[in-house]
């Protein structure tokens, strides 16, 4: 199972928020790029970066910096947070990107996302953020009426190939993952899902491991230190 460090965009920094509101963030360093170095230097073979003001505004914000996490990182990313458009999958794909995440597109216009999976295949990852269960859009601001299981049921039938679940109640609170909500979405899905939220203790990915995930990614945990990569690669 892959282990993929998340790496959050504000402003510029690498920070955490807590269940995904705005108002309730941390600065956990200034520079990202040094974060990603770190987290590969640590033994880390992918990270996932979420630009968090290109989510809210719907466009990339935090361009230059994923510029600079792809020249030093030296390690294949994903990419997500406002990437809305086909012209911007291309940008990000040319700059040396391995995968970019759609969340919010996927919602809006699941037969678009059909033709981009058709078109750039493992490249395009599905992310899907739920809150009690509803699938949430617009950088987590917005909360659909679809449910997290009918939207990977939908997609796959448009040719999704792999998707990222995460539990937003969970994101960010160093508790533990929603397994539940997780069994339920990659049984809607039959398809390929990397685990995110909650996760923060060896045992948590081990049963997410057990539980046929993919992946998992972890944020807030690797920064406070209540879990270290070597632990659990």
């Amino acid at each position: 199972m892959l282990i993929i460090p998340g790496i959050d965009l504000k402003d510029g920094k690498c920070v955490r928020l807590y269940q995904g509101d705005y108002e309730q963030v941390t600065v956990f360093a200034d520079d990202p790029a040094e974060v990603a170095q770190r987290w590969r230097n640590e033994g880390a073979t992918y990270l996932h970066i979420v630009d968090l003001d290109g989510a809210k505004a719907g466009h990339l914000v935090n361009l230059t910096v994923i510029k600079r996490i792809i020249a030093e990182a030296g390690l294949p990313i994903e990419v997500g947070g406002g990437i809305r458009d086909e012209a911007t999958i291309n940008q990000l794909l040319d700059l040396g990107v391995d995968r970019v995440i759609l969340g919010t597109a996927a919602v809006k216009d699941p037969f678009e996302i059909g033709r981009l999976c058709e078109r750039y295949g493992e490249r395009i990852v599905i992310g899907v953020d739920a809150r009690h269960g509803l699938v949430a859009i617009e950088g987590w601001t917005e909360t659909s009426l679809l449910t997290a299981h009918q939207l990977a049921a939908q997609l796959a039938h448009h040719g999704a190939t792999r998707f990222i679940y995460t539990d937003i109640t969970r994101d960010g609170t160093l508790t533990e993952p929603n397994y539940e909500a997780f069994i339920e979405f990659k049984e809607a899905a039959e398809r390929r899902v990397i685990a995110s939220g909650g996760v923060s203790k060896p045992e948590h990915v081990q049963r997410l491991r057990e539980l046929g995930a993919e992946g998992v990614i972890i944020g807030k945990a690797l920064y406070t230190g209540d879990l270290k990569l070597a632990d659990i690669l």
